[in-house]
Formats: C-alpha cells, structure tokens, sequence
C-alpha cells in the first residue's frame, strides 16, 4: 500500500493531543471537587456505570479518528485489474488425431465449439489472434477484436497429417511482434538474456491447445524458452482421454495440406480404426513453467470449456494503484459516531419522578397548608 499525501499523516497527532486534553480536564475535575454531606446520596442519584463502559466509547472514538486521519493521505492499494490491452494468440491442433471419437462427436468439433464460447465471452477490447497447427504451422486469424472474422475462421479448420507444437508457439509470437513493438520477431536475436532482468510479463499470452505430442519442427520447450525471453507466457492444455476410440471426421473436417482451410479433401485418418495416443504432460507442462504459464488437463468438453472461461483470470489481469481512502473515511465514521452514540446511550440520566409520601405520618411540603 501507498500514500499519495503522506504528509497528511499529521492529523493523527490529533489523537494524542485528545488524550492529554483529556487527562487535563479530569486532572482540574478533581480539584474542583466538591465535599458532600453523604457520598451514598449522591451514588444513588447517578446511573450506575463500569469502567468498560466508560473506555469502550472512547476507544471507539479514537479509532475513528485514527481511521479518519489515515484516509486523509489517501492510500492505494496495488490490485489486480482487467486489462485493456490484452492479445490473446490461441493455437488450435488440428491434427489428424483431432477426428477421435473419445469426446463425442469427436476432438476437433468440442474444441472448436470450446474456442467459439471463450471468443464470445471475451469483451470488446480483448484482440484474439487464431493459430491452427498440424504438420506446420501458420496465423489464421491475426490479433483483432472482430470476433465475426474469429467465428467464422474456425469453421473453416481442417485436419492434417502431423504435429508442429514448436512451430506453433513460435508462429503465434511473430503475431504478437506485429501489434506490440515490446515484443521482438522470432528472428530477432536478442543474446544472453538473465531470467532475473526480464521484468513483469507482457500483456499478450499464448495459449496452445493440443491432444498429442510434438513430432515435427522446433521442439516445445525450445520455442518456449523464446516466448520466455520475449516476457510471454505460454499456457498449454492437454485435450483428450487415453482410451482407444474411432476417428471419424465429418467431410468439412477433413483435408489434406495446408491444414487449415480450403485446403483439398483428403483420406479420413486411421480408415475409421481405433486410435489411441498419449498426450505428452512433460514436454506441455516444461512449456508452460519455463515461459511462465500454466498446464491444465481436459478430458471432455465440460472440463475443456472450464478451462479455458477461467483462463482470463490467470492471464487477463495487471497491477494498478486504486485508491481506497473512502474505505478509511467510512469506516472512520462509524467508529466515531458509534463511540459518540455509546457514550450518550451510556450516560443518559433515566428521568424519575419523585414520590410522594401518602398516610397518616405524611408531611406537607413546605408552603403547604394541612
């Protein structure tokens, strides 16, 4: 926490300044005392009061002016907020092993759907950029907030032969190098760079979706390290569960090279057999925790579409000063009121009437005839 007027911090020597005001009345208080005939008298006529019910007011009181006094220099608190400035590069695999039946209908069409709702949750000011991946890589959709052109690009994904994960990481960092002149180009050699001088990440993040292993191009790790030393962060998902299960593809799903759009129609991979294949959790987790990010698994489209409506909060988010003095002031008001209203409920003189004595030895009150 900070202070934009630190110097207002003087006012909390009102609080001691109180005290020995106080301490000075009750010292010329007891001076002042006057001798009475019978003390009992006198304790009868008063309210009976503890001395915590004495202190508790003042207490209050005090702490309100404390509160009241710290809200004066008004403090900010460093929070995490939305960020408007966010690019959001997702890298959708769309291998041949996407067309696995393991996740009904098959892997290809839950992630696309799962890509379709965090597209349509993101605000209007969040750019997302689409890189499809098989055998190669390449951008499809550069960063844009149009989510139209999104929408309808990843219906036009198609399947191929191979998985360029590498590849894939390094294409989206080129798409982030186009938008953010903080971020330089894959071929850009920036030397010997310490871990310990890189600073906070850059708003931009890259997320890779896949459902195997890397088996052409760069390798995972190494394209990670780049991302790393760009100040990106990389978050991976491994999609799919490890039974054997049918591929079968729809015919707009299929193709052949390029693997993303228009590209010929192809053979239906596996010829319908059952596919079986392990995602590789080290190399993706390795990614994510040499460039910063993070590793979740997915089984089926309810943990998929989990994932990814959580992801903006691990990546969407940067630290800003937010001023919280009305939070002092408040809560230094009702201290203080609170204390005030105690002291009064406390020290209130019930009203009593006085008595009248009633039967044969009754005296008259003075002035008064029989």
């Amino acid at each position: 926490m900070s202070l934009s007027w630190p110097w207002a911090l003087l006012a909390l020597l009102a609080v001691p300044l109180l005290l020995v005001a106080r301490w000075w009345l009750n010292r010329r208080r007891s001076r002042a005392a006057v001798t009475v005939s019978s003390i009992a008298l006198i304790r009868a006529a008063l309210p009976g009061r503890t001395s915590w019910r004495r202190r508790i007011p003042v207490f209050l009181f005090l702490a309100g002016l404390l509160a009241l006094a710290a809200g004066l220099a008004r403090p900010q608190a460093s929070v995490a907020v939305p960020s408007n400035d966010t690019s959001i590069l997702l890298a959708l695999d769309v291998s041949g092993s996407m067309c696995s039946t393991d996740v009904a209908p098959n892997r290809l069409a839950v992630a696309s759907d799962a890509a379709r709702d965090f597209i349509e949750a993101q605000d209007g000011e969040t750019r997302i950029g689409l890189v499809a991946f098989s055998g190669i890589a390449a951008l499809v959709v550069p960063p844009t907030s149009d989510k139209k052109a999104l929408l309808d690009a990843i219906g036009t994904l198609t399947t191929a032969r191979g998985t360029a994960i590498g590849q894939a990481i390094l294409a989206a960092i080129d798409a982030i190098a186009e938008t953010n002149p903080n971020v330089a180009a894959t071929g850009v050699d920036l030397g010997d760079v310490s871990p310990d001088s890189l600073g906070e990440h850059q708003p931009d993040t890259i997320v890779v979706l896949t459902d195997g292993s890397n088996t052409t191009g760069v390798d995972p790790v190494t394209a990670a390290e780049q991302a790393a030393a760009r100040r990106l962060r990389v978050y991976t998902i491994g999609f799919g569960t490890t039974e054997p299960a049918p591929m079968v593809c729809t015919p707009d799903q299929i193709g052949g090279e390029p693997a993303f759009g228009g590209g010929p129609r192809g053979e239906v991979f596996g010829g319908g057999g059952r596919f079986r294949r392990e995602i590789d959790e080290d190399a993706l987790t390795r990614v994510a925790d040499v460039s910063g990010g993070r590793y979740f698994r997915a089984e089926d489209a309810g943990e998929l579409t989990e994932v990814l409506a959580d992801l903006p909060r691990e990546f969407g988010l940067r630290k800003q000063d937010v001023e919280i003095s009305v939070w002092f002031v408040l809560a230094g008001g009702l201290l203080a009121f609170t204390g005030v209203g105690l002291a009064l409920w406390w020290n209130r003189v019930p009203g009593r009437r006085a008595a009248v004595p009633t039967g044969a030895g009754a005296r008259p009150a003075p002035g008064r005839r029989p």
